[in-house]
C-alpha cells in the first residue's frame, strides 16, 4: 500500500528540516484525540537513531519502534522496526520553492500484518491516513509561521 500527501508551508527549507528533525515534533503534530508518548529518542533525530514511542488510540496503547534513515539535506526516512504493522517506511521529503516557502512530501509505503487484532487495526489506521497527514500540515503550518516561533517544540 502507498499514501502519498504534499504541503506548502510558509518556512526556509532549513528550518522545516529542522522541525522535523526534533524528536519532540512528533507529537506536537499528532492530531487528537491520539497522545503521542516518546520513550526513546536523541532530541534530535539523525541517521540510525531510534525512536521507541507509545501511540495512545483513546485506551489502547500502539507501541512503536522506527529508525532514521537515508538522512540527507533534503529529507529522511523512518522505517518501522517494531509496531503495528508487517512493513512500514515513511519519506520525508523538503523541496525549497520561492525563497522562504518549502513544500513537504511524505510518502508512507506499508504492509498490513496478517492477524486477528493487527492487521484491522492497521487498516483502521491506514484509512485515517487523509486526516491524520491534514492535520499534520495544518500543525506544521501554525508551528513554522514567523509570530509562533516560540512555540515551536524542543
Amino acid at each position: 500500500m502507498r499514501f502519498q500527501h504534499r504541503f506548502e508551508v510558509d518556512a526556509a527549507l532549513e528550518a522545516v528540516r529542522d522541525f522535523h528533525a526534533r524528536s519532540a515534533s512528533m507529537g506536537a503534530i499528532t492530531p487528537p484525540p491520539i497522545i503521542a508518548r516518546v520513550h526513546a529518542a536523541p532530541e534530535r533525530l539523525g541517521e540510525g537513531d531510534a525512536m521507541d514511542f507509545t501511540l495512545w488510540l483513546g485506551p489502547l496503547p500502539i507501541r512503536w519502534l522506527a529508525r532514521i534513515e537515508d538522512v540527507g539535506p533534503s529529507g529522511f526516512s523512518d522505517r518501522q522496526l517494531r509496531g503495528p504493522f508487517a512493513a512500514w517506511l515513511h519519506r520525508h521529503e523538503f523541496e525549497a520553492l520561492a525563497e522562504g516557502r518549502t513544500a513537504v512530501h511524505d510518502r508512507v509505503d506499508a504492509r498490513l500484518r496478517r492477524h486477528p487484532l493487527w492487521g484491522p487495526l492497521g487498516f483502521a489506521m491506514w484509512l485515517g491516513m487523509p486526516g491524520l497527514f491534514a492535520w499534520r500540515a495544518w500543525r506544521t503550518r501554525a508551528l513554522l509561521r514567523t509570530g509562533n516561533r516560540s512555540r515551536r517544540p524542543g
